[in-house]
């Protein structure tokens, strides 16, 4: 069974149910709650391929905090006490740096479940993380 448990949140009803799931299937682990404040088009610092805690806009550091808010009352009312953290830049590199750096045993990362062109527009971050990860990744779906 994981130790150390990372869970990324971004608001998401996935997020909430991936977070859900890994308190239910991991109670004794101790869990971070990861919100990547993503980069803008026009942000330089994501043209210069630059990631982590860069200073960040008022209102995507309140967004950050209400998600993390919200995610820390809700794991309480499960009976769950979590850590948080945050960053800034690219949700996929940033979940991978800080699963490797802060020495997690498993990333649980929710899936919004796009197929077809918006999956090829968009991405997955969840499916980045898994393939760049050397932390096992549970994908839930």
């Amino acid at each position: 069974m994981p130790e150390r448990v990372l869970i990324p949140v971004d608001g998401s009803s996935r997020s909430t149910e991936a977070m859900e799931y890994a308190i239910e299937t991991f109670p004794d682990a101790t869990m971070t709650l990861y919100h990547v404040i993503e980069s803008g088009q026009g942000d330089i610092g994501a043209l210069a391929g630059m990631t982590g805690n860069l200073p960040d806009q008022e209102a995507a550091m309140t967004r950050a905090e209400e998600v993390l808010l919200e995610a820390t009352e809700h794991a309480a009312e499960l009976g769950a006490t979590v850590e948080t953290a945050r960053g800034r830049g690219r949700p996929d590199r940033l979940i991978v740096k800080q699963a490797e750096e802060g020495e997690y045993d498993l990333v649980v990362i929710g899936s919004h479940g796009r197929d077809g062109v918006a999956r090829v527009l968009m991405g997955s971050v969840a499916e980045k993380v898994a393939r760049r990860s050397s932390i096992p990744v549970l994908i839930y779906r």
